[in-house]
């Protein structure tokens, strides 16, 4: 059965994470379409995704970024390019153990029309994107699954710590819904696989924001 959604990684400069995420997913997806976003990487990505590419024939192609724009507008950038009713985001550092996740995820916003989104929900701070109890309710970002009309009526995702935080709450404030779906017990999440590396490119900005965070500012 065909799925009406296409799944997207954003690739910068870890292409031995890369491979372990998109053929682990394929092993249990292959003939769902992957677009792979290059965001601008120097190193040998481009062989790794281009022998990703020549394994997944039609179903794998890729959007070379000619800089490094961040994780959020790379987020952004696929949306624009892609024209399923769904996408399906999963980070470079995830490995796929098991199928089935992606037929119950979009059933259950097939069965909710105010339904934006779906996978692990947490609770962050508000204005900031820090996990908080008892705060705004958004979608791990490592996996999750969105309906890509609704995004486009909220703000794009942007460069931050939690490059979701703007849409989601603007979500939140439309009245859409987020659905809850045990997807980390199909996907493991390795974690900040790239940030590790590379950082966020956030530079003061970031710790400032982590300061007041912490003050409850």
């Amino acid at each position: 059965m065909k799925l009406p959604v296409t799944a997207v990684v954003i690739n910068y400069q870890t292409p031995d994470l890369l491979e372990v995420a998109v053929r682990s997913f394929r092993r249990y997806y292959p003939m769902v379409p992957l677009l792979i976003v290059d965001n601008g990487s120097r190193d040998h990505s481009r062989q790794v995704i281009e022998q990703l590419i020549a394994e997944g024939h039609a179903a794998v192609r890729a959007l070379w970024l000619p800089e490094n724009i961040y994780h959020g507008p790379a987020m952004h950038r696929a949306m624009e390019a892609i024209t399923t009713p769904y996408v399906y985001f999963f980070d470079s550092d995830t490995e796929t153990r098991r199928g089935g996740f992606l037929e119950p995820m979009i059933a259950a916003l097939e069965a909710d029309p105010q339904a934006y989104g779906a996978g692990r929900i947490v609770e962050v701070d508000r204005r900031r994107g820090f996990r908080k109890a008892g705060g705004l309710p958004v979608l791990a970002t490592p996996y999750l699954l969105l309906r890509r009309a609704f995004y486009f009526r909220l703000p794009p995702f942007i460069h931050h710590g939690l490059p979701t935080l703007q849409n989601f709450r603007a979500a939140e404030q439309a009245g859409y819904r987020l659905v809850s779906f045990p997807i980390e017990t199909y996907v493991h999440h390795l974690g900040r696989g790239t940030a590790a590396r590379y950082g966020y490119g956030l530079g003061w900005r970031s710790r400032l924001e982590y300061l007041l965070h912490r003050l409850g500012l």
